[in-house]
């Protein structure tokens, strides 16, 4: 199972918005096939794996890193691909979360199979987190990514802020964005940087949607995040009909959202993130979109790439968050991991409690 988890590691930036699935044919103690899910509509990892195997795959045992599928989606249904194979025994570590495709397991049972699941399940979660969240939350999993000094500062009073971190951690950052569904903005920082918010991989065949939340239609369309491969949106509260239609002139889609607390509605925008079929959300944003959606209980994962220097009590805050009495209110976190990256550090942590239930493995 953790060989079938390792290959379906292998989808980690193309399977969007399926899962990332892998599959080992195991018969006599060797492995007779194997195969991983590279991309939607493409074969699913089981039919992948029992090519491998042509005949040998008569009489195996499938592990499996997702419960095999029961209904015809793109693909046919693997569960009629492994009992037509003559696989004897499934073996799956995460339970299908998609009422369309769930049920796997009572099918290849019924037609004789022995069938065992939750084996790895929690790592299983955890490769496919946002597509967990997304089918049982009916939203992205969050992940804000903050570049800071040692003292919590992410750019000097004046907006400077290229580059605190080092070229590894922004290496890093590539990887992330690959990975993800959306790129998410807020108008500020457009404005202010203008960055382009694309995967820059040598190879990259997939780019993310990439989303800037622009209450009032202030983003130009010369803005390079507009621009380029792959599609861009802008959640906006305007009403503005020359801005909206100067901007899909370009291409750009503009969808207008319920108004909140003087922006666009956060729970809104993630709701219709996830109708849109997202499993993950990469925040790059200013202190002020960060805070929101920290306050709001919106944001499941913090990765922090920390530089070792100093830049003072003027700098800009990590997050522009309501002030606090009391310590009891302060919202705590839990490291998930820390790791060096070049000179830097990347912290990565998650919300101990949330205001929207978890979907952590």
């Amino acid at each position: 199972m953790r060989h079938a988890l390792g290959l379906a590691a292998l989808g980690l930036n193309t399977t969007d918005p399926n899962p990332r699935v892998g599959c080992v044919l195991v018969r006599d103690g060797r492995i007779v096939g194997e195969g991983w899910h590279e991309r939607a509509g493409s074969p699913h990892a089981e039919v992948c794996a029992l090519h491998s195997a042509g005949e040998a795959a008569r009489g195996s045992t499938a592990y499996v890193s997702l419960e095999p599928c029961a209904a015809q989606g793109r693909t046919p249904p693997c569960t009629a691909a492994l009992v037509a194979a003559g696989v004897l025994r499934v073996v799956y570590a995460a339970a299908d979360p998609t009422p369309q495709m769930a049920g796997g397991a009572g099918r290849l049972r019924e037609a004789g199979l022995e069938v065992c699941g939750g084996l790895l399940a929690g790592e299983a979660r955890e490769l496919n987190v946002g597509f967990f969240s997304r089918h049982e939350r009916q939203l992205p999993w969050v992940r804000v990514k903050l570049g800071a000094s040692l003292d919590g500062r992410t750019a000097l009073a004046n907006g400077a802020s290229r580059w605190i971190t080092g070229e590894r951690a922004r290496a890093d950052v590539q990887l992330f964005r690959a990975r993800s569904s959306v790129v998410l903005t807020g108008a500020g920082t457009v404005i202010a940087d203008d960055p382009a918010l694309n995967v820059r991989l040598d190879g990259a065949s997939r780019q993310p949607l990439r989303v800037v939340l622009d209450s009032n239609l202030r983003v130009p369309p010369t803005a390079h995040m507009l621009a380029g491969a792959g599609a861009a949106v802008v959640f906006t509260a305007s009403a503005d009909a020359a801005r909206r239609a100067a901007l899909e002139r370009l291409g750009v889609r503009v969808e207008v959202l319920p108004p909140a607390d003087g922006g666009v509605d956060l729970a809104a925008v993630l709701a219709r993130l996830a109708a849109l079929a997202a499993n993950e959300v990469w925040v790059e944003a200013g202190p002020t979109l960060t805070g929101a959606l920290l306050a709001a209980g919106l944001v499941d994962e913090l990765v922090v790439y920390m530089a070792p220097c100093l830049l003072g009590p003027q700098a800009q805050p990590l997050a522009r968050l309501p002030a606090l009495e009391r310590l009891e209110e302060r919202l705590a976190l839990g490291f998930h991991s820390v790791e060096r990256i070049g000179d830097d550090l990347r912290i990565i942590a998650r919300p101990t409690q949330r205001a929207r239930g978890a979907a952590d493995a």
